[in-house]
């Protein structure tokens, strides 16, 4: 069925313009200019939304269509008749005389669009018309603020504090908001109204409810990106942050390294007197920061990692991807931290599970491993002490190595080494556990304690009860010493 040109003719209409488009153009020019939204959009949204009005209204009518007229001012909605020779439904067919009044060239076949009274809308239809244009104007404008936001995801976003609602804190970004959810704010900050906060970029969701823009105080690249603004030497590539490990509101670590030798970069990133670094605890509020030298060396890494602890000597177990650290005594407690802070944030710096211990540990567990190994291998101390220092603290690990990885194994024999690992296989088998043979040395070593401990009582018992007698003064040398006695 072909469609004629709209035609703008109405019948026994009078052509007045609605008092509900006074002004309308000026007003789309206004919202556009406000909102930054294309005035074509804008005139699209209406149409679809007087067009979503009139089928309330009229959707029986059949096929409507609604057009934004610039000269007047006014949306035009339009019902097609089609044109037949014998009319079965009034509200969608017109006869051809009928037709030819609105179109000369009109024939049998053609759809004519007549143009409908919008003055006869009612409030309900005028209310509904209007909540589309909201929806729709709101649409245009989240699009535009996603097309505007969208690369910058990743990045430091700076902004003011306008209010708190259900826990999460609403952020003027200029032209658009930011929120910071209760998951990503930091619980020992706190903010006022017109307080101005740098934040971390998380992403923009085009389909959130409320605002798009997420923002975080909690996520570790926030202090990459503080340290990115406050070193020149970072923005310009000449110093590279490795790695970052934070627990967000008390302290942080940054690892840092340069390609160029002559370049420091621990101290590109602490500045003159601490200025660079001090820039970035105060818009953390007070977090402390450790800046660390990456390595490419990982005991070394590690090493420097647990700083400002001491380490004596690393164990690597790389099957495992860990490390045994040791510390003198008297440093243990700095190398693990407040709550086991400073290890917890050097695992997460260097990617290493670290193990802490101190030195007097360390000979405790090597003395008790050895034994075990010399009591179900049937080796020697010397051998025990090679396996050892190899690696190979328990009879698991013997059991499960493989045959050429532990011929390997120097100051052994490779026969001596077949039949330890014979050994291990079937004390495995039998149900032998490291860890069980080092609880009952643990035991053994506890019940020696207590008797010790209890022969020391005893004999302190015993002392205490033969100096009195000792001690007693006799009767004769009392008198003497009365006599003499001057009042």
């Amino acid at each position: 069925m072909a469609k004629a040109a709209i035609k703008t003719k109405k019948k026994g209409v009078e052509k007045t313009k609605n008092k509900m488009f006074l002004e309308l153009d000026r007003v789309l020019d206004q919202i556009s200019k406000d909102k930054n939204i294309p005035k074509e959009r804008l005139i699209e949204a209406i149409e679809s939304a007087f067009l979503s009005a009139a089928r309330k209204k009229w959707g029986h009518l059949g096929e409507l269509e609604a057009h934004y007229n610039q000269e007047s001012g006014e949306i035009e909605l339009f019902q097609f008749k089609a044109v037949v020779e014998t009319i079965e439904d009034k509200n969608t067919q017109m006869t051809l005389k009928e037709g030819r009044e609105l179109d000369p060239e009109a024939q049998v076949g053609d759809s004519l669009g007549v143009k409908m009274d919008s003055s006869e809308f009612g409030r309900i239809a005028a209310q509904a018309a209007k909540q589309v244009i909201i929806t729709k104007v709101r649409d245009a404008e989240r699009d535009l603020i996603y097309n505007e936001y969208k690369d910058r995801v990743g990045e430091l976003a700076t902004g003011i504090v306008r209010r708190y609602e259900k826990g999460d804190l609403i952020i003027d970004l200029g032209r658009s908001e930011g929120v910071i959810p209760r998951n990503e704010q930091v619980p020992t900050e706190h903010y006022k109204m017109g307080d101005r906060v740098q934040s971390y970029f998380l992403e923009i969701n085009p389909f959130a409810r409320g605002s798009m823009i997420v923002l975080s105080r909690r996520h570790p690249n926030l202090v990459r990106k503080l340290f990115e603004m406050e070193v020149p030497e970072i923005a310009e590539g000449i110093v590279e942050i490795k790695s970052v490990a934070r627990e967000p509101g008390v302290r942080a670590k940054i690892a840092v390294g340069s390609g160029d030798k002559d370049v420091d970069p621990v101290g590109a990133c602490v500045g003159v007197k601490g200025s660079r670094v001090q820039g970035v605890v105060q818009e953390l509020r007070g977090e402390k920061i450790d800046i660390v030298s990456w390595d490419e060396e990982a005991a070394r890494f590690v090493c420097n990692a647990i700083a400002p602890a001491e380490v004596v000597k690393v164990i690597i177990k790389e099957r495992e991807r860990s490390m045994e650290v040791v510390v003198p005594d008297d440093q243990l407690s700095l190398a693990i931290g407040r709550k086991g802070q400073n290890v917890r944030l050097a695992a997460q710096l260097t990617g290493w599970n670290i193990d802490v211990f101190s030195e007097s540990r360390v000979e405790e567990m090597s003395s008790r491993f050895k034994s075990v190994l010399v009591k179900v291998l049937g080796i020697d101390d010397s051998n025990s002490i090679i396996l050892y220092a190899h690696g190979f603290r328990n009879i698991e690990d013997i059991a499960k190595v493989d045959w050429e990885t532990f011929k390997e194994v120097p100051g052994v024999g490779q026969e001596k080494l077949k039949e330890i690992k014979e050994i291990a296989k079937k004390a495995i088998e039998s149900g032998v556990s490291t860890d069980k043979l080092m609880a009952e040395l643990a035991k053994a070593k506890e019940k020696l304690m207590e008797e010790k401990l209890a022969e020391a009582k005893l004999n302190a018992e015993k002392l205490a009860e033969a100096k009195p007698d000792e001690e007693k003064p006799s009767e004769e040398t009392t008198e003497k010493d009365n006599k003499n006695i001057v009042v």
